[in-house]
């Protein structure tokens, strides 16, 4: 089965984080989420998540993709030279990154958006050498970035499909009534 990890921090936006996680997991993912500071985790709207794993034991090797969602904790992971070795990582296995809203800068300012196609919260968009799209989602290689919290459901299918191919993404939308 495939595995999907999940950073979090406090601030992070619940519906990218949630919704995301609810599309893998019906799409038959195994998801775990871990906290970047080793306790609970509180959304920007005042939902917490208990029972994460400690970032301490993530090991990048254990999974095939990467999910980082936005909201103001982006402020957090990119300043963690651990989230950041963590990316890299990922980047130099050529497993599946994804970021959505606030997320996309860390892969930005990192320098993996470089002659890539993507997307951000509009508002966040720098000159990250690459092409920006007006999109909810974008694939591109082994990125996957979403535009808002707008976006989530998109974006989530986008990463279902990146990891377990367009079957899964389909027949999983098939069961939600998506269109």
């Amino acid at each position: 089965m495939k595995k999907v990890c999940m950073i979090l921090t406090d601030g992070f936006e619940e519906i990218e984080a949630v919704g995301t996680y609810a599309i893998l997991r019906r799409g038959g993912l195994t998801v775990d989420i871990y906290s970047l500071l080793n306790q609970d985790a509180t959304g920007r709207f005042g939902l917490t998540c208990t029972k994460l794993h400690a970032f301490a034991h993530l090991n990048a090797a254990d999974y095939d993709a990467l999910v980082i969602p936005g909201g103001p904790e982006y402020k957090a992971l990119e300043a963690s030279p651990a989230v950041q070795a963590l990316i890299k990582a990922f980047m130099e296995a050529g497993k599946v990154v994804s970021a959505i809203c606030a997320g996309p800068t860390l892969l930005g300012h990192a320098g993996y958006l470089k002659g890539k196609n993507y997307t951000c919260f509009t508002s966040m968009n720098e000159d990250f050498g690459g092409t920006y799209h007006d999109d909810y989602a974008v694939t591109d290689g082994n990125i996957v970035t979403g535009k808002s919290a707008a976006a989530t459901i998109d974006f989530a299918f986008a990463v279902l499909q990146a990891v377990a191919g367009k079957e899964a993404a389909d027949k999983t939308k098939k069961e939600i009534y998506y269109k």
